[in-house]
């Protein structure tokens, strides 16, 4: 793979030190020897195996804080979990669904448990020996979160689950899902709390698996008085929305910088296209139209990776990356889908085949344009954000001249 396209160049940024170039090399290393073919026929059984090899070589620890509780740090390295997705997203599609499902269904742990909680299930996730998930969606509750039903009613020293969840990764093969309920503090978001429910918990059931274009783990799941006791509470009651925000700001960026994984790929498969098919005595590359297409794939790219690693390296300095990660997430993931459909258009006929490789990155890319917050909410987010700095600024604007 051309080093220009590559990962390898953008390591001598200064947003990476010298422990991430180290994993750099790892990861990849790591993924030409063990994803150089990954079985999509039983894609749950593919995922456990994922899981468990990804915790055996040492990779999942990166999505987990607290050397105490298996983590690699005490805090959660975005810049670390971004170049594991990236590296993962480029030779494998579901080994990055691996890593991400285990560290966004682990996050609000690793952020707001109690030292029981984090001891009980993230040595585990870090290890690969139990698999997490993280239920925010529901049917009417996508991308307004303070919209949705699914309600925890006080019962003693227990809280009892009523409702549904959908489209929730790793549905039907995690050990235990994180997820957000109305208890009815406030209105809106401000009544929500988290909770861990083990998988086995009775009143819980998988109601439906639900089939995608790019096949990985996915379910509605469905709540029926399903007791919960108090100590799998995570934080206080409420205050479960800014737990889920507060996750999603960590991965969101990895989102991104899985995009930015696959239009890697995409375009090492066009350069690798354009300079071997043969076409009127010349090859496709020495026309003037497919060097356009080109750079304007490397261009998308290197744009991509800019965003998504200044989020990952403002995130890891402790700055809020709300508008930042936002940015990554839109940029790269639509910027990815167009670097891919430039590569299927390079193959012409081949593009549609199913199997090959473009074909399976046109599949694999489409929901990262919309899972953890579609790219119009990403438009919004940075919108609200703007006007909130600039109200904030005029505001103190106003206070200086009336000294």
């Amino acid at each position: 793979m051309s080093a220009n396209v590559d990962l390898h160049s953008a390591l001598a940024w200064p947003f990476f030190e010298p422990r991430h170039r180290e994993l750099a090399a790892g990861i990849e290393s790591w993924s030409r020897t063990h994803l150089t073919h990954v079985e999509h026929h039983d894609v749950d059984a593919a995922c456990r195996r994922l899981v468990r090899e990804l915790g055996a070589a040492g990779w999942l620890k990166y999505g987990v804080g607290g050397t105490a509780y298996g983590g690699h740090g005490d805090t959660i390295d975005t810049r670390a979990v971004c170049l594991l997705r990236e590296t993962l997203a480029k030779h494998s599609g579901l080994a990055d669904f691996a890593l991400a499902m285990q560290g966004l269904g682990s996050g609000a742990i690793s952020l707001g448990g109690t030292h029981e909680q984090k001891t009980r299930y993230l040595p585990r996730v870090a290890n690969g020996t139990a698999i997490a998930a993280f239920a925010l969606s529901e049917p009417e509750a996508g991308s307004d979160v303070a919209a949705m039903a699914l309600s925890a009613r006080e019962d003693g020293d227990a809280y009892v689950l009523d409702g549904d969840k959908t489209w929730i990764s790793n549905g039907g093969i995690a050990d235990f899902y994180v997820v957000f309920a109305r208890t009815g503090e406030a209105p809106g978001a401000r009544g929500i709390t988290a909770f861990i429910v083990d998988a086995d918990t009775p009143g819980l059931e998988i109601a439906e698996r639900i089939d995608v274009i790019a096949p990985h783990p996915l379910a509605r799941l469905h709540f029926a008085g399903a007791r919960v006791p108090r100590s799998q509470m995570l934080g206080a009651p409420g205050e479960g929305f800014k737990l889920a925000m507060r996750t999603l700001d960590i991965f969101r960026t990895s989102v991104a910088a899985a995009s930015l994984g696959f239009a890697r790929h995409a375009m090492a498969e066009g350069l690798a296209r354009a300079s071997s098919r043969k076409m009127f005595g010349q090859t496709l590359g020495d026309f003037q139209l497919t060097q356009a297409k080109l750079a304007q794939m490397a261009l998308t790219i290197d744009s991509s990776a800019l965003l998504v690693y200044r989020a990952a390296w403002l995130r890891d300095q402790g700055e809020n990356v709300t508008r930042e990660a936002a940015m990554a997430k839109w940029h790269a993931s639509e910027g990815a889908q167009q670097v891919i459909d430039a590569a299927v258009q390079l193959f012409g006929g081949m593009g549609v085949q199913s199997g090959t490789a473009v074909e399976m990155l046109y599949r694999e890319i489409r929901a990262l344009r919309i899972y953890e917050g579609a790219t119009e909410v990403q438009q919004l987010i940075v919108g609200r954000d703007l006007l909130k700095a600039h109200a904030a600024a005029a505001a103190e604007n106003n206070k200086d001249d009336t000294k």
